[in-house]
């Protein structure tokens, strides 16, 4: 998708050869326009694949999931990171290891929102070790439900996820591909 690359080129920030910071326009600061055109497009690469829910994990990939339920006309359910006291009965849960944070979660979904009868689109951020999209596609084949395919904001290629997910058989969708982050900046597949 080539406005978000050049947008990537224009705003993103990189940190090292394994991070790129985009917080003015993707995951603290969230520009509307930009993540209407990025529903759009996760709509239009999913268009023919009868979904009827989008799981997301907070809290980053909210935006871009809303935005791709909009344009499917479905609801967008999101794992939680953190216990709350109104999500404790009849849960999914999964293990997920977060590679920016560098930290361990357990992530839950209540079970009532999501079915067998479900033909379910997960839609992330990042796409680097691929755990967090495992984790999201596993609460989804434990509630028996379907997974249409993964749709990624930004992949970074040189870490490995996609193939992992791939190899689970995982149609992997990803708007922006990164093939290095070396000399400060991104180059995209």
């Amino acid at each position: 998708m080539k406005l978000l690359e050049e947008r990537i080129k224009k705003d993103g920030k990189v940190l090292s050869e394994a991070i790129l910071k985009v917080d003015s326009f993707l995951n603290h600061q969230i520009d509307p326009q930009l993540m209407n055109e990025i529903g759009i497009e996760f709509a239009r690469r999913f268009a023919n694949d009868s979904i009827s829910k989008i799981v997301t994990i907070e809290s980053s990939g909210i935006a871009p999931a809303v935005m791709a339920g909009l344009h499917l006309n479905v609801p967008v359910i999101f794992a939680r990171k953190q216990k709350s006291l109104t999500l404790v009965d009849h849960l999914l849960t999964a293990k997920v290891y977060s590679f920016t944070k560098q930290e361990s979660n357990e992530i839950s979904i209540a079970k009532k929102y999501i079915s067998e009868n479900d033909t379910v689109l997960i839609i992330d951020d990042f796409l680097a070790n691929g755990q967090a999209a495992l984790a999201l596609a596993k609460i989804v084949t434990e509630a028996k439900a379907n997974v249409a395919g993964i749709g990624i904001v930004i992949e970074k290629s040189f870490q490995g996820g996609a193939e992992i997910l791939r190899k689970e058989n995982y149609r992997v969708e990803s708007l922006a591909q990164i093939a290095s982050l070396a000399d400060g900046k991104a180059v995209f597949k």
